[in-house]
Order: C-alpha cells, then sequence, then structure tokens
C-alpha cells in the first residue's frame, strides 16, 4: 500500500482443492488461512507436517509452492487485523479474472479479480518456482497465454463456451472478453448461446429452429468407405525426370499426386514446396526461375530496409510497428525452441525468424503480425534455409490461411461451420451425441484449423502433412476432411465412454503428438473417395469439397420424342438444351446461394 510499499512479507503458495472448490492461498509464515462457506478457519499443520516441510525446503529453493491433495481443518476464529496474518489472504479460483508475469531480475505474478474494487499484493519469486506454481494452476485451471497476462477460467467447471474459446486461441483474445460474463448455470440456453456466437463471430448465422448454423442434412447412406493404401515419398530421381531439358516441370498432375499418395524426401523439399506454395510456376524454365529469384530478393531487402533504417524516436511515434515487433520477439522466442533448428541462445535462426515476420508486416501491414503466425513460418524457414526463399513461401501460405487471422476470424468460423455439415453427413449419430453434450459447434477443433494442425503432430509429420494438402488433392478443404478422419478415430470412445463437454475436450486437446499422419490420411482419402461415390450428395456438401454439380440434359428434355437410340439431338436441340439448363442453374444458384463448378 502507500504507506508500507516496500515491505517484504515472506510466505508461500498453496493450491487447495476441496470439496471441488479450488482456493489459492497465501500463507504468511506458519498460518493457512482460508475462506470456508461458514467461517473463517485456520489449518493447523502436524508436528510430522512441519518436519516434512522443513526436509523439502531444505532439499530445494524451489519449495516456496506446493500442492495440497488433503488437508485436515479445524474450525478457530481467527482475526484480520494485527500480527503476521494480517497479510495471508485467500480467494476462489473462478474469482480470479487474469494473473501478470512480469520478469526484472526475478518473476514476480499480480493477480487481478474480477470485482476490481479488490486488489491484490503482488508475489514476487525471488528464488524461483514461480513457473512450476504456474504448472500446478495449470492442472486446475486453463490459462490462455495473451502476451504477459495469462487468462485463467476455473477447469471445464464453469462456462464451457467460455473455456473453449479461451484455452485454444491465441488470436482472439477479444473473444474471451466478450464470452466472460456474470456466474451463470452450466447449461446455457441455445437461444443465449446464438447471441453469444453472433456476438463473439460476426456473421456466424445461427438458425435455432434447425440445428445451429448449418443446413439440414437428413441420413444418406455413402455406401461401403473404400480402402487405400499410402505410398513411399517421391526421390530425388523420381522429381528430375519430371523437368525437360529447359527444366520445366512435366506431367504435372501425375506428379502431384504422386506428392499426395507419399509425399517427398526431404532433399526435395526445398525445391519442391517453392512449386507447392506457388513462388515458382509450374511452366517456368531454370532460368526464368532464376530471374524470378534475384528480383524477389530486391523486392525483399527494399522492404526489410523499411523498418531497419527506422530510428528509435521513429519507431515511438509508431506505436502499432513497436506492437508488431514487441508481439515476435515475444513469440520468437517460443516457436519450437525444441528443434535443432531453433534450439539455444542467440540461434541465427532465431534472428531469421524474427526478420521475415518483421518484414512480412511490411508487406501486409493491415494484417501485419498476429500471434500464431510464427507457426506457419517456422516449418518453411527450417526446409528453406534461405532467408529469401522463405519469406515469399511464407506470403503464398499466408494468402491461404490470412482470413484464420483477421479481426473478424472470418475463415475460421467458415470452416467451422463447413466441418460440421461434412460430420453430420459421415456419422450423425456422432454428429447428435456431440450436439447433445453442447459441442455441435466444434470449437474443440479451432486450433486443428487456425494453425493447420501445427500443434497436433511432431514435426516432421507436420512437413508431410502440409506437403500433401498443398497440391490440392483429392478435393477441396480436404483439411476438414482430414478433421473428420481424426474425429473419426476418436468417436468410439468418446461416446463409449459417455463423455460430456469437460472430457471432451480434454480428450481432443491431449491427443496432440500423439497421432499418427500416415493413418489420418489414409482414413481422410478413403472418407473423400466414400463421399465421392454418393449418388444423392447434398449441394453444400459438394459446394464446400469442390465436386462438380452435374445436370443432365436428359433430365431436362424428357418431354422430346424417344424413339429408341438414334443418332442423338439436332445440333439446334443440343443448343436449345443447353440455354436451358444455364438458365436451370442460374435460378438454382439465385435460391441456393450455391457456385457452379461444373456443368455438364
Amino acid at each position: 500500500d502507500g504507506i508500507e510499499q516496500d515491505l517484504l512479507v515472506s510466505g508461500s503458495l498453496r493450491i487447495v482443492d476441496r470439496v471441488r472448490v479450488l482456493l489459492i492461498l497465501n500463507v504468511s509464515l506458519a498460518s493457512v488461512f482460508l475462506q470456508d462457506s461458514s467461517s473463517v478457519m485456520e489449518w493447523a499443520q502436524s508436528p510430522g507436517d512441519r518436519s516434512q516441510q522443513l526436509l523439502e525446503t531444505q532439499q530445494s529453493y524451489e519449495t516456496e509452492w506446493d500442492m495440497i491433495n488433503a488437508v485436515s481443518f479445524k474450525k478457530r476464529p481467527c482475526s484480520n487485523g494485527e500480527g503476521e496474518s494480517r497479510w495471508a489472504f485467500t480467494f476462489s479460483v473462478c474469482d480470479l479474472r487474469s494473473l501478470t508475469v512480469k520478469e526484472e531480475g526475478w518473476t514476480f505474478l499480480l493477480f487481478k479479480l474480477k470485482e476490481s474494487s479488490t486488489s491484490l499484493p503482488a508475489l514476487h519469486f525471488h528464488q524461483g518456482g514461480s513457473r512450476e506454481f504456474l504448472d500446478s494452476l495449470r492442472k486446475f485451471a486453463l490459462l490462455s497465454d495473451f502476451d504477459d497476462f495469462l487468462y485463467l477460467q476455473q477447469k471445464f467447471r464453469k462456462d464451457p463456451y467460455v473455456t473453449t474459446l479461451g484455452s485454444f486461441s491465441k488470436v482472439t483474445n477479444y473473444i474471451f472478453d466478450a464470452f466472460r460474463g456474470t456466474e451463470e448455470q452450466h447449461q446455457r440456453p441455445p437461444e443465449e448461446v446464438a447471441d453469444l456466437l453472433g456476438e463473439v463471430i460476426p456473421g456466424l448465422e445461427i438458425n435455432q429452429q434447425e440445428e445451429p448454423g448449418f443446413e439440414v442434412i437428413t441420413r444418406i447412406d455413402l455406401g461401403t468407405r473404400p480402402q487405400v493404401t499410402r505410398r513411399e515419398p517421391l526421390s530425388a530421381e523420381y522429381w528430375i525426370k519430371h523437368q525437360d531439358a529447359e527444366g520445366r516441370m512435366i506431367r504435372i498432375p501425375h506428379l502431384k499426386q504422386t506428392i499426395f499418395k507419399g509425399g517427398l524426401c526431404h532433399a526435395i523439399r526445398k525445391e519442391a514446396w517453392k512449386f507447392l506454395l506457388g513462388y515458382f510456376p509450374w511452366n517456368s524454365t531454370l532460368e526464368e526461375r532464376k530471374a524470378l529469384q534475384r528480383n524477389k530478393t530486391d523486392e525483399y531487402f527494399r522492404m526489410k530496409l523499411q523498418w531497419k533504417s527506422l530510428s528509435e524516436e521513429q519507431e515511438k511515434r509508431n506505436s502499432r510497428l513497436r506492437d508488431y515487433r514487441s508481439l515476435i520477439e515475444k513469440d520468437v522466442n517460443r516457436t519450437d525452441r525444441t528443434n535443432r533448428f531453433y534450439e539455444g541462445i542467440d540461434n541465427p535462426s532465431l534472428v531469421l525468424l524474427h526478420d521475415i515476420l518483421m518484414t512480412y508486416c511490411m508487406y501486409d501491414f493491415d494484417l501485419g503480425y498476429v500471434q500464431g503466425m510464427s507457426d506457419l513460418l517456422s516449418p518453411i524457414l527450417f526446409v528453406m534455409e534461405n532467408e529469401v526463399d522463405a519469406f515469399w513461401c511464407f506470403v503464398s501460405f499466408m494468402d491461404q490461411m490470412h482470413q484464420n487471422f483477421e479481426e473478424p476470424m472470418q475463415g475460421v468460423k467458415t470452416q467451422l461451420i463447413q466441418l460440421s455439415t461434412l460430420l453430420r453427413l459421415l456419422d450423425l449419430a456422432f454428429w447428435n451425441y456431440l450436439e447433445s453434450q453442447d459441442s455441435g459447434y466444434l470449437y474443440f477443433c479451432f486450433r486443428w484449423l487456425l494453425i493447420r494442425f501445427k500443434r497436433e503432430l511432431s514435426f516432421q509429420d507436420v512437413l508431410r502433412l502440409w506437403e500433401v494438402m498443398w497440391t490440392g488433392l483429392p478435393c477441396q478443404n480436404f483439411h476438414l476432411l482430414i478433421c473428420c478422419a481424426i474425429l473419426d478415430s476418436e468417436k468410439q470412445k468418446i461416446m463409449e465412454e459417455n463423455y460430456g463437454f469437460n472430457e471432451i475436450l480434454k480428450h481432443i486437446n491431449e491427443l496432440s503428438m500423439k497421432l499418427d499422419v500416415e493413418e489420418i490420411l489414409q482414413k481422410a482419402e478413403g472418407i473423400c473417395l466414400q463421399v465421392r461415390g454418393c449418388k444423392d450428395l447434398p449441394a453444400p456438401v459438394s459446394n464446400i469439397l469442390g465436386f462438380p454439380t452435374e445436370v443432365f440434359i436428359s433430365d431436362l428434355t424428357e418431354s422430346g420424342p424417344k424413339s429408341g437410340p438414334g443418332p442423338g439431338p439436332r445440333p439446334q436441340q443440343l443448343q436449345d438444351a443447353c440455354s436451358s439448363v444455364q438458365e436451370h442453374l442460374r435460378e438454382s444458384s439465385s435460391h441456393n446461394g450455391c457456385k457452379v463448378a461444373f456443368i455438364s
């Protein structure tokens, strides 16, 4: 406080899980105070407890925090006035709005409660232990990392919609604020959920009469799912065979199909990814690519010079760029640091990661930098091992992912709606089960879509998955079928164990680094072939996957003469029929909002 602002009081922290009520306790000396529903109680340690605590303290400096699973209490009134107990405080985790982590030679934490009038003192960890305390807190609460702030929610017990978005999105901190509200019941009424989702994700239309946000799809017999096999990665020798004398790529459809079925050996990724991402045109010669690289190198360093040449005074007056730099520096220091390419202090690869992201802010200043983009750049830089090539490949990838990082999150919300549509077609019973557990919006897939499974797979498996998806085969939005394949593998456990909302979120989150990329790709391809073979495929599904919308001329000319197999319609009849087809499609598209991809 203002009178004793420099006073330091030693103590310890305990997290107590007591009758499913979480309390954070600041223990002043040997006393522990906590708020019970009826009165204030004091925890009396037995001599054995004290000796054990003393032993732990002697063994390590990291024991100023502790986890208590079971404690014995005795009622005893305590004074909040004089003595050491005046510094003790306690609060419930559900009353905590956020905590801030600061570094000033040592780490200290600032807790902020929902009741703004209540202020708590800073907790200084002079001898370490802050990280362990936060790790312990994560066992009971979800901490969503936004800059220095850790937004905290009671773990899967308060509002499931708040919990899901707060825990899986590093990009949209405004989502959390929109969903935070008063202490409410576990289940929200459907109309309130619709209103909340509409506020958080503008443009998300919720149809409360039918299932929320999706076109009604009745049960359809998809037939048996075909069995597919994966192949070996495409070799360097095979890649060279697909080049002509001037270096142009030939038999490109066949080449893409081979990459889709087996991926690439690492030796040719550096070159092949430039084609797959669109940095190099497939029909370009070797000399044309060299000229392109020279021009792109000049363009890159011109943009890089724009931010490198800013003086400190100029940057002080450019708050947006300053914020971008601060965010990039924080994210670079925690992106794939266990990978040998990025590990260690003063790693030059981290400098390249930083410079490329800063230069991208110059390339696309409207978007700038958003958390999560470093995850997309990291594998590309790892493969390219070249600053300029990595930048332009990253630009091409961001062209595909741009909407995921724009503030309205149009890309992610559209994909979630499309994913739910596909899942309802593939397994209506499973979708209905998820819906019954308040999981029909599939927000547990948020991170999968946001950064294309980067946090779900090992680093090498991410390289394989991305190059397969970049072929554009076997259909549009293949990554949505990958989501369906993962959920298909997990549905039996989810349903047999009767998982509720909390357990579903926890289970999906714990799949990270446990998935087999080849098995997933195999199943996703089988799903694609199964859906493609369906004769009565709903138009929304066809549009999502980019399957052709076929309208047969014979269906529109049934009134014409049918005198058996003849030479077929005359040219004028054919022209009239085509006109009818076009008019029919125009009318259909105006009513359904569907874009016609193919006419036969």
